[in-house]
């Protein structure tokens, strides 16, 4: 039996939502503040390749019917599935990997393809609303170090993607605000938002509490190692959920102010070199950061040995550590941005401040240290 054609934006039947990757760190947050904050919420499906429970707040109440589909976003006919009929997607489904764990064509299904497979579904269940969850790493920082300093989306940026997670989410990103305005089922057009975050960071993180664990069993401390005056912004996965809200509100609302735009997301939290970061969330909890920093070339050395055995040891074990060439550039770096776009556009401003953001984080991470993971 065919679909039935989806309400109107604004219908009061409520809205019929859906979040790929909502089991994942930032789907996660994105999941809890639709449920919390999105007062016309009826339906809210969660898709994920791997089904979580706990996304779920512990109260949530009978007000929103909540279902946790399993399914693969390389899979278009689950993904059609899931979407038929809903009102809007947040896309947030991505296999993030820099550090070469996976192959470059499992990044290209997941994020190229799976993207691909969210637009087809989109046209044919109706659906007339697409923001995706993109990256800074779309725009840079690239290889050479050419720093960025408080850009904003015009602002020039040499850049050239030779590894598989950037070039797919550039690839992944066209795909999206090229299809803005394309015809959906039932009438209508679609409306598509790329945001893009820059460094996440909060609770649930897998890179924060995997730093945070080394940090302990090597007693307490985390080696110094990249440079200590490369500017970088983070920016709290409960603000770049939010964005996604508002974003998703104004694409239903005001279709012509978002539709086929990008926008960069950050928040208050302090601009600050990669690891002095880190310790604003590390610290709290114990750690500091200790031993000579090392010279740069002998970084850059370490990082081109690590890729010379990871392509060795492919075929035999897996084999990838956090240094590389493209993570060392990346972090070394300064790369920093602006949301005044966002801000003019559709009303962003960050929901938690800095201070709330990080009280939240230290408080996740000091759970780890008693062992759980919430």
């Amino acid at each position: 039996m065919e679909e039935p054609p989806p309400p109107a934006p604004g219908d009061p039947q409520g809205l019929v939502l859906v979040v790929t990757g909502g089991c994942g760190f930032l789907g996660s947050h994105l999941v809890r503040l639709l449920l919390e904050r999105e007062p016309d919420l009826r339906e809210l499906r969660v898709f994920d390749l791997r089904i979580d429970p706990r996304v779920l707040p512990p109260a949530q109440g009978s007000r929103v019917r909540v279902r946790l589909v399993q399914g693969d976003v390389g899979d278009a006919g689950a993904v059609g599935r899931v979407l038929a009929g809903a009102h809007g997607v947040f896309h947030a489904a991505s296999l993030v990997d820099v550090w070469g764990r996976a192959t470059p064509e499992a990044i290209a299904r997941v994020n190229v393809q799976g993207t691909k497979n969210v637009i087809a579904g989109c046209r044919a269940g109706g659906v007339r609303c697409l923001i995706y969850t993109s990256s800074m790493e779309v725009v840079g920082p690239n290889t050479r170090g050419d720093p960025f300093l408080r850009g904003d989306e015009d602002s020039p940026y040499p850049v050239r993607h030779t590894e598989p997670y950037p070039l797919s989410k550039a690839q992944a990103e066209r795909l999206v605000l090229e299809a803005n305005g394309t015809p959906v089922s039932g009438g209508g057009r679609l409306v598509t938002v790329s945001l893009r975050p820059t460094g996440i960071y909060g609770e649930r993180h897998p890179l924060l509490a995997q730093l945070y664990r080394r940090g302990r069993a090597a007693g307490g401390w985390l080696p110094r190692a990249l440079p200590p005056h490369a500017e970088h912004g983070r920016v709290y996965a409960g603000n770049v959920a939010w964005m996604h809200v508002l974003a998703a509100r104004a694409a239903r609302l005001r279709p012509g102010a978002v539709g086929g735009e990008a926008f960069f997301c950050y928040d208050s939290s302090p601009y600050a070199a990669y690891e002095e970061f880190n310790m604003f969330l590390l610290g709290p909890a114990g750690l500091r950061l200790g031993g000579p920093r090392p010279p740069a070339a002998l970084l850059r050395l370490l990082a081109r040995l690590n890729a010379a055995l990871r392509a060795l040891l492919r075929p035999l074990r897996p084999y990838a550590p956090l240094l590389n060439p493209y993570t060392l550039a990346v972090g070394s770096t300064p790369f920093s941005v602006r949301t005044d776009k966002a801000r003019r556009r559709f009303g962003y401003r960050p929901l938690f401040s800095w201070e709330q953001a990080r009280g939240r984080t230290v408080a996740w991470i000091r759970q780890l240290e008693r062992g759980s993971n919430p």
